[in-house]
């Protein structure tokens, strides 16, 4: 079963008198297509933001141990100076 010419021309009524509300539809699709990549980019900065702030957490506690190891090196310096 093939269309016909009226047939066609029936479907581009259709579409013509319709195009007003598919553009509303694809406008709105594109909104909330819009909305969500919104959203995935905010959790994406505030997962950043998270991990940044372990980094430099981590970053302290391996300086401050650091400082500690330096300090009791220092010590036992002191006390091998001490004994010679």
């Amino acid at each position: 079963m093939s269309l016909e010419q009226k047939d066609f021309e029936v479907i581009e009524r259709l579409i013509y008198k319709n195009s007003d509300d598919i553009a509303v539809s694809i406008a709105r699709s594109f909104e909330r297509l819009e909305e969500r990549i919104d959203a995935a980019e905010s959790r994406l900065y505030s997962r950043l933001a998270e991990v940044e702030d372990k980094v430099e957490a981590s970053r302290q506690e391996i300086s401050d141990e650091l400082g500690d190891v330096r300090s009791e090196l220092r010590e036992l310096a002191q006390v091998k100076g001490s004994d010679v």
